[in-house]
């Protein structure tokens, strides 16, 4: 048995070591299907004309005169040309798009419960500042989040939750211990925790956003909102 499985092994390692020298892909070479569409003139080249944009849709969004979705669903079938990321919550109160007044092909979304920065969140992120030049990340937290609620549970009973949930909730526990006393935990814990993911974004991933941050190409920032018709908070 032992034998059969040596020699199994030995088999599939010969047949990987093949397929990779047939079939060599170099670094330029990867996700060359997937590059960006054509900048237009439209779109945001600069961080900061990224985040004028997004504010200016959530004005129309309140305002209740989002923009009409224009753009040819079929074009972009080829590529994609976002002008921003967004880390969300995965609550169905708060879609990006809509808060944004966004369209097809504005705004590339991240979503987990309690826009947690997991494995692949970070690796989302990286794809779309890598390949799609993205010149803004935001991550944004909002009002009454149940995963920054499920954390303070955590922090202040010992509540156990059932499933992988528990497991979940991990990376949100020191902004639920930070502030499980404040006033109003909830919403401090919940704007601690967003500040501790844009902390993370700016001074502990790979060179792929470290260099264009420290160029000036890109933006991490934070921001809020608040589910009752008022504008979203941003804050560095």
């Amino acid at each position: 048995m032992t034998d059969q499985l040596s020699r199994r092994q030995c088999f599939l390692g010969a047949a990987t070591a093949l397929v990779a020298s047939t079939f060599p892909v170099s670094a330029d070479a990867r996700w060359t299907q997937n590059k960006p569409a054509q900048q237009d003139s439209t779109r945001p080249r600069t961080p900061q004309e990224a985040l004028a944009k997004l504010k200016e849709g959530n004005k129309a969004f309140l305002a209740d005169k989002a923009r009409e979705i224009t753009r040819s669903a079929a074009k972009l079938a080829e590529s994609q040309s976002p002008y921003c990321a967004i880390l969300s919550c995965s609550d169905s109160r708060v879609p990006p798009e809509l808060l944004f007044g966004g369209g097809l092909g504005d705004i590339f979304v991240v979503r987990n419960a309690g826009n947690v920065l997991s494995t692949a969140a970070l690796g989302s992120l990286e794809y779309a500042v890598w390949q799609l030049n993205v010149p803004l990340i935001v991550v944004l937290g909002h009002q009454n989040c149940g995963a920054v609620s499920g954390a303070l549970r955590v922090a202040t009973s010992g509540d156990d939750f059932p499933g992988v949930i528990g497991n979940m909730l991990e990376p949100i526990l020191p902004a639920a211990i930070a502030h499980r006393s404040s006033n109003n935990a909830l919403e401090s814990a919940t704007k601690f925790h967003v500040t501790r993911m844009v902390g993370a974004l700016r001074t502990r991933t790979d060179p792929l956003l470290q260099e264009p941050q420290r160029a000036g190409r890109l933006l991490v920032t934070g921001a809020y909102y608040e589910i009752a018709d008022k504008p979203v908070q941003f804050w560095d």
